[in-house]
């Protein structure tokens, strides 16, 4: 199946009873201590205790440090909203954080998108591992504004995610915004193993395997031992095996009629808490909604949202995180700078 027939077939939205359906929490978080103002908020995970992990890029605007500060990096809040824990400041972190990501050890990854760096740190932020060096890239010249090389063994091209294997401890990349590719590196970090490459436009439309569109956005590791991979400009979601073996695409099929899509709509997922795995969440950024999908089928059972500011409205919707009582956050970038709270309510 390639992208047109999703948009010319089962595109449409489906209720089933099984599915819940959400509402915006306005009462969380409650406010932060100090004089603290979040500015973009990339990353948002859940650890073991449902306490919500919230990265934050610190850029804040000239005219909030007047009369605030930038809060931590790294923010810990409890369910009921309350900041329990922070650290971290960007001198000795990515320069513009992508992504959080928990491992089933508790352990926190953060990646650099204006970075060719990712770093692994303890809950209470001493750093474990860090691949890459802060303003270095996998390019041509190093720098930012290099071609591509999709290469490195020690350093990335604005990584945005990491996932980590519960067997083996390997953990794998994407890489991300630089490059196009899934890097696989054990749990030293030495480097095992890559796949992935720039789409065209072809490809991009046919769901062509082991090929990104643009921005390889996410990745997570699901109960069935498979690896999904947001493909974001390509408005798929790709299946593969942990050596690269291609599954299938799970296509979220909200974006523009043809691809690439140049904002897109798989931007990060996560998977309903049911022991079958049956639900994907998945944020889409372009539609500014987030969408559950059956994981079976790829039907696109529910979704939330729309553009805007106000409670319960996204602006950059970026990074969806799903604690154990299904309780849904989002973090937003850019003028959204913050985490919204959705609960589930009865159908």
């Amino acid at each position: 199946m390639n992208y047109q027939d999703i948009l010319t077939g089962s595109g449409c939205v489906r209720q089933s009873h099984n599915v819940p359906e959400y509402e915006v929490d306005g009462s969380w978080p409650l406010p932060l201590p100090e004089d603290w103002v979040l500015g973009q908020c990339p990353g948002v995970a859940i650890d073991d205790k449902d306490n919500i992990v919230v990265c934050n890029r610190q850029d804040i605007t000239d005219e909030e440090a007047q009369s605030g500060e930038n809060a931590p990096m790294v923010v810990i809040f409890d369910p009921a909203g309350n900041v329990i824990r922070s650290w971290g400041m960007q001198a000795s972190m990515p320069i513009k954080p992508e992504r959080l990501n928990i491992d089933c050890e508790g352990n926190y990854w953060i990646t650099g998108q204006r970075d060719g760096m990712l770093q692994k740190y303890t809950p209470d932020g001493e750093l474990l591992l860090q691949i890459g060096e802060r303003g270095k890239f996998d390019s041509s010249d190093g720098t930012i504004k290099g071609m591509a090389l999709n290469s490195g063994k020690n350093i990335f091209f604005q990584p945005t995610s990491v996932a980590v294997d519960p067997d083996t401890f390997d953990f794998y990349v994407t890489d991300g915004y630089g490059n196009r590719r899934v890097a696989v590196f054990d749990k030293s970090g030495n480097f095992l193993r890559q796949w992935g490459e720039q789409a065209n436009a072809v490809e991009a439309e046919e769901g062509a395997p082991h090929v990104f569109s643009n921005v390889v956005h996410d990745v997570v590791i699901g109960i069935n031992g498979l690896l999904y991979v947001c493909d974001r400009w390509g408005n798929r979601i790709h299946v593969y095996e942990k050596d690269g073996t291609f599954v299938r695409n799970i296509w979220v099929g909200t974006g523009t009629p043809t691809l690439p899509d140049n904002r897109g709509t798989a931007w990060t997922m996560v998977f309903s808490n049911d022991a079958e795995q049956s639900l994907i969440y998945v944020m889409d950024g372009r539609n500014e909604q987030f969408h559950i999908i059956a994981h079976e089928s790829g039907e696109r059972l529910y979704t939330y949202g729309r553009p805007g500011h106000q409670a319960g409205a996204f602006t950059h919707g970026h990074t969806i995180a799903i604690d154990s009582k299904d309780n849904i956050y989002i973090g937003e970038t850019h003028t959204g700078r913050r985490v919204q709270k959705f609960k589930p309510v009865a159908c």
